[in-house]
């Protein structure tokens, strides 16, 4: 790859993770969410992986690391589901605002929008969906270019 490409495609990357996680925060009351911020957190790891390759790239992501988002994103998901199961009847029923009780109520005053606590469980589902789609996309480019190492060692 090109020295220019080096240069530009790691603040790239950090401008495409940085949208991505702020259409994972914002996906309750815009458009978006969980899959297109994940989708998003994802093309800013592939951008680097595919510049710098899989020994070299300054995002670090290991196939353990990304192993480890996917399953906290599966089960945070299900975790949440049930919440909705044993409050409301049914599984990932929106059990109302704030539920975790992590918003102060300093800060929703500081905001000027009381809504943005009554969501409910919708906000924590979009970060566990975009945990679970970062994970999924990221890790299938990381077996990608894994085997293509591999497949070069044993050329060369």
């Amino acid at each position: 790859m090109s020295q220019i490409l080096k240069l530009i495609s790691l603040p790239i990357s950090i401008i495409l993770i940085c949208l991505g996680i702020m259409t994972i925060l914002g996906g309750h009351i815009t458009p978006g969410g969980g899959f297109q911020g994940g989708a998003m957190i994802a093309s800013g790891v592939i951008l680097s992986l595919l510049v710098y390759g899989l020994g070299n790239s300054p995002i670090e992501f290991s196939h353990l690391y990304v192993e480890v988002f996917e399953s906290i994103g599966a089960l945070g998901f299900i975790v949440l589901g049930l919440i909705g199961l044993f409050a409301g009847g049914f599984f990932l029923y929106n059990v109302g605002a704030d539920i975790f009780n992590i918003v102060p109520a300093s800060i929703q005053n500081l905001l000027h929008y009381p809504d943005t606590t009554n969501a409910g469980i919708i906000p924590y589902l979009n970060i566990f969906v975009g945990l679970k789609v970062f994970a999924g996309l990221s890790c299938i480019v990381i077996a990608f270019e894994g085997f293509k190492k591999f497949t070069e060692e044993d050329e060369g």
